[in-house]
């Protein structure tokens, strides 16, 4: 990898931010040299130049995107005022991180993030990555649980987290998917008290 001056850094952060959202938008097959270099503006040598690989420029693409979206969740729970914790907004707050925020949310965004997320696991270069994310995600979601005075362990996140995978799946299937409001359903009253 090189990027050692200021116009390097800009070029291969350029190139990571295009890869990003053709992943998004796309899933793995959509990031290609041709396809990053032309979202980014850049010319086409310029992945190979900036990137040993493209699997490189994959798990690039994938720590910006996942640091991104916990970014966001950070900012979002900091911004949560305490009689919103256990409502609506504490609700929606957890499936997008989840699912997308709202915007990202609708059935076919949903869709490729579970698609991305398989196919996470045919790329054994990925995997200490998203351990990696996967625990600051998990470690987010128990911070906005406590914060919601409902403190859990990492064995309910994780069984939440899976309800919350149960029934995007079970939704996808249907002939008129709405996965985050049958994952809203679920998981409202997953955190009602027993």
């Amino acid at each position: 990898m090189t990027a050692a001056t200021p116009k390097g850094e800009r070029r291969r952060q350029a190139l990571v931010e295009a890869a990003a959202a053709l992943l998004v938008s796309g899933g793995f097959d959509a990031v290609r040299h041709r396809a990053v270099a032309e979202r980014a503006g850049l010319p086409l040598a310029s992945t190979t130049y900036y990137f040993d690989s493209l699997d490189e420029l994959v798990t690039a693409a994938l720590e910006f995107h996942g640091t991104a979206e916990l970014a966001y969740g950070k900012a979002r729970l900091a911004e949560l005022e305490p009689d919103e914790c256990g409502g609506d907004a504490f609700v929606d707050l957890v499936l997008d991180l989840l699912l997308g925020p709202v915007g990202e949310g609708d059935a076919e965004a949903v869709l490729l993030r579970y698609e991305r997320l398989v196919a996470t696991g045919r790329r054994p270069y990925l995997r200490p990555l998203m351990r990696e994310l996967s625990g600051e995600l998990h470690a987010l979601l128990l911070d906005i649980f406590a914060k919601a005075g409902n403190p859990v362990g990492r064995e309910r996140v994780e069984e939440l987290i899976a309800l919350v995978d149960g029934a995007v799946v079970n939704a996808l299937i249907e002939v008129s998917p709405d996965p985050r409001a049958a994952a809203r359903r679920m998981l409202a009253k997953a955190m009602q008290p027993r």
